[in-house]
């Protein structure tokens, strides 16, 4: 058993979308064996935004990184998820 530390991208559906919300909507949506470790609001081009969400997860689950996907993708709001970066601790 390991722990992976990975960063997201969730990208909004338009500029209308509260990332407040979608940073809210984080902690009720995460699956069994992931921790939240930071949360942040970053500009991307001409008044987009995107919450870039930092998690430690449990590999002891072979489908973890999936279901952590998917519900990243529940989130109301939320467009695009994509992982950007992943490393052994």
């Amino acid at each position: 058993m390991g722990r992976i530390v990975a960063q997201y991208d969730l990208m909004p559906e338009s500029t209308d979308i509260s990332l407040e919300s979608v940073v809210d909507a984080l902690g009720g949506i995460i699956p069994k064996g992931v921790t939240i470790i930071e949360t942040k609001i970053q500009p991307v081009a001409f008044g987009l935004k995107k919450v870039v969400a930092g998690f430690v997860i449990d590999d002891s689950d072979d489908s973890i990184g999936g279901k952590l996907e998917d519900a990243l993708r529940s989130i109301p709001g939320v467009e695009n998820v994509e992982c950007i970066s992943t490393a052994l601790l």
